[in-house]
């Protein structure tokens, strides 16, 4: 019987008619493995995987396969989005066993989860192979699967242990690690690595507070260098906005065309602060089109952002997106068809598959004059409507908190933005647009607005469940699995931009609960965090993963809230708290740099100070006061702007406007500057030129 119809995942949903006897991770499904007295195969994946539907068409949609399943195993489908957590585990055990890692995974285990063989993606005859080879050896050499077994669980216990060595996250590694990130940049085609190459967008923020910080040049380039790259590649959707998940290239040209909210949320980061901090128009450009495609193509009303786009349409890779030239003339005239098809590196050849292209940029149009700018922007139009007439992409609607909190944190540094250069382009950030352009940024900052804060509200509802965090939801109902320490950080961090955008003392309030949830729970006693809770289910190992990858380690995620929440709120201990914890990943940080990117940019906020800013105000949004201090923010600053002494918000307490006029203070650890008036002098404390 397959017992995946009623699950919350679009993943298993998806399972939901195989032949395979399915069980949800659950106690149930092993007790019966221990009552048959057969091995469990963990399967685990994610909705848009590529190769895991490759997999399910192949092997479990075949009633032979499924038959070889049912009568030898039980068969557990784990979504890896939703249980982060038994995913950590048995992929740090698959790549312990054989030196890599990816989706699908596949797992044998013991009737107690112990893992004993691992690998991915399987063709059918393997796969069947395997089956057949698995089941013999627990049957018949069922003391060598226990002691292989056995050996994995010490190693990924190790592998995922706390405890090791500690040091200060010192400015001296910080730029060690910058300076590894120049060696490894690539510097022909941006970015980090051949192929496949991933945005590193974790990597990118921490060169731009690296910049901030010391002034460097170089790490500025590197980020504007690949930040440049990636956005003329096809791993950005050159019509519709967003970035897929990886090239599978090393030169940013053909995507694996899943596009992912976590990466995007964390594009629109780096973006939105290279134009902050250099004006670029193809850095406002494409932050605009992110945050409009996170708010067009993701969110779901009254509720949060979706997950993910699936890479397939029908099961065929990139059918969506690429285009030929005649494709192009058919839809644009013979004139226009010509032109983009040289615009966008569209050739006879194709640079995908079946003399097919993904659109790039081949011309610059940022900087063109206004007729070239309006003919892009027309044909981008026509090009956009004749796509949506072609078949979709499934979207996996689940909403996870820690991907959600991402997403708005990113939106609500892009309004603040937004906010403090307004929309018009003679505001001398070198925005390169015109009048239909900056419309275009008003209705995205307006939607992506909306968008966020129903997004937050909707994690306060539903996701806290008693005081906790709960992982997913969908269609409004809260699901089962307990939230993950990436979980924590990422919402409580996004509280605290809601509390910086909003004003709002209740998102402070809510932000604070979750890491005192974090710090009573998920502590390691080396100062540093475990993955999970001291109550959460117990797996084989408790994981403890201190690395970034495609998103920040729940131990940066959790490091990052603490130091904003901190300058929030001037309570201390919680600096402390984020100081030991970075202390746990700074022996990685100089050696590892690709791998510690968010724990690296935490660092480079309490480096800065962080500062903290407050503005008294009547008007918020429109201050110049406001505007000069969000513009020139020192890396990782908090900024509240209102009216003095409002309840909850500990940045505006005895701080009033000085004979009535709009005043602000710069402060560290809540000792402040004398108060000033004027943008002159705040610029001047803000870049160390004032006397305190």
């Amino acid at each position: 019987m397959n017992r995946l119809a009623s699950a919350t995942s679009p993943y298993l949903l998806q399972h939901a008619d195989n032949p395979v006897d399915w069980w949800p991770w659950c106690d149930e499904a092993f007790a019966e493995a221990k009552r048959r007295d057969v091995p469990v195969l963990v399967s685990v994946g994610y909705a848009a995987c590529h190769w895991c539907h490759v997999m399910a068409h192949e092997s479990f949609e075949d009633e032979a396969v499924g038959k070889l399943l049912n009568d030898g195993f039980v068969a557990i489908k784990v979504d890896r989005e939703e249980r982060p957590d038994v995913d950590a585990v048995y992929m740090t055990a698959t790549q312990a066993m054989t030196g890599q890692g990816g989706w699908p995974m596949t797992v044998f285990a013991t009737p107690d989860g112990t893992p004993f063989f691992c690998g991915t993606y399987f063709p059918k005859p393997n796969f069947v192979r395997l089956l057949e080879s698995v089941g013999t050896a627990w049957r018949e050499q069922r003391e060598a699967v226990l002691q292989q077994g056995a050996a994995v669980v010490e190693a990924i216990g190790g592998a995922q242990a706390v405890g090791g060595p500690t040091a200060p996250l010192t400015a001296e590694l910080l730029d060690a690690a910058a300076a590894q990130l120049a060696r490894e940049h690539d510097r022909t085609n941006g970015g980090f690595g051949g192929a496949p190459k991933f945005p590193p967008h974790l990597n990118l923020l921490f060169l731009l507070r690296h910049h901030q910080r010391t002034g460097s040049a170089e790490s500025l380039e590197i980020a504007r260098h690949t930040a440049e790259a990636m956005a003329r590649g096809g791993i950005h959707d050159q019509l519709a906005g967003g970035f897929a998940r990886y090239s599978v290239d090393g030169h940013w040209t053909v995507p694996h065309f899943e596009k992912m909210l976590y990466d995007n949320a964390l594009l629109l980061r780096v973006y939105t602060h290279l134009w902050r901090l250099t004006g670029d128009p193809l850095a406002r450009r494409v932050a605009r089109d992110t945050a409009r495609f996170l708010a067009d193509e993701l969110h779901r009303p009254g509720e949060g952002f979706a997950s993910a786009l699936d890479a397939d349409t029908e099961g065929v890779e990139g059918l969506t997106y690429a285009w030929t030239p005649a494709q192009l003339v058919e839809v644009l005239g013979e004139d226009d068809g010509r032109w983009a098809a040289d615009l966008f590196a569209v050739t006879e050849s194709g640079s995908f598959e079946h003399g097919t292209s993904v659109l790039r940029l081949a011309r610059d149009v940022d900087d063109a004059d206004p007729a070239v700018r309006g003919r892009w922007r027309e044909v981008v139009g026509r090009l956009l409507a004749a796509r949506d007439t072609r078949p979709q992409p499934a979207r996996d609607d689940k909403v996870v908190a820690a991907w959600n909190g991402l997403a708005i944190t990113a939106l609500a540094e892009f309004v603040r933005l937004v906010e403090t250069l307004g929309t018009s382009t003679d505001t001398g950030t070198g925005a390169g647009g015109d009048e239909a352009d900056a419309n275009l940024l008003e209705g995205v900052t307006i939607v992506a607005d909306g968008a966020l804060r129903e997004t937050a509200e909707h994690l306060a509802r539903v996701h806290l469940v008693d005081g906790r965090l709960r992982r997913v939801s969908r269609d409004g109902v809260v699901g089962a699995p307990a939230g993950v320490l990436e979980d924590y950080g990422c919402v409580a961090e996004a509280f605290c931009a809601m509390h910086q955008l909003t004003g709002e003392g209740r998102w402070l309030e809510l932000a604070g609960g979750l890491l005192d949830t974090a710090l009573a729970r998920f502590a390691a006693p080396d100062g540093g965090f475990y993955d999970t809770a001291d109550d959460a289910e117990q797996l084989v190992t408790r994981p403890a993963n201190p690395t970034d990858n495609a998103t920040p380690s729940g131990r940066s995620a959790i490091a990052a809230a603490l130091v904003t929440y901190a300058a929030l709120s001037g309570e201390t201990r919680y600096r402390e708290a984020a100081e030991a914890a970075l202390a746990t990943v700074a022996p990685i940080v100089a050696r590892h740099a690709r791998f510690t990117g968010y724990a690296a940019a935490a660092g480079e906020a309490l480096l800065s100070g962080p500062f903290e800013i407050a503005v008294a105000t009547d008007d918020p949004a429109g201050d110049p006061l406001v505007a000069a201090a969000y513009r020139h923010a020192p890396p990782g600053a908090v900024l509240v702007a209102g009216r003095p002494d409002q309840p909850g918000v500990p940045l505006l307490a005895d701080r009033p406007m000085r004979d009535g006029r709009p005043t602000a203070y710069v402060c560290r650890g809540f000792v402040c500057q004398r108060p000033v008036t004027t943008v002159d002098d705040l610029l001047a404390q803000l870049q160390g030129r004032a006397p305190c």
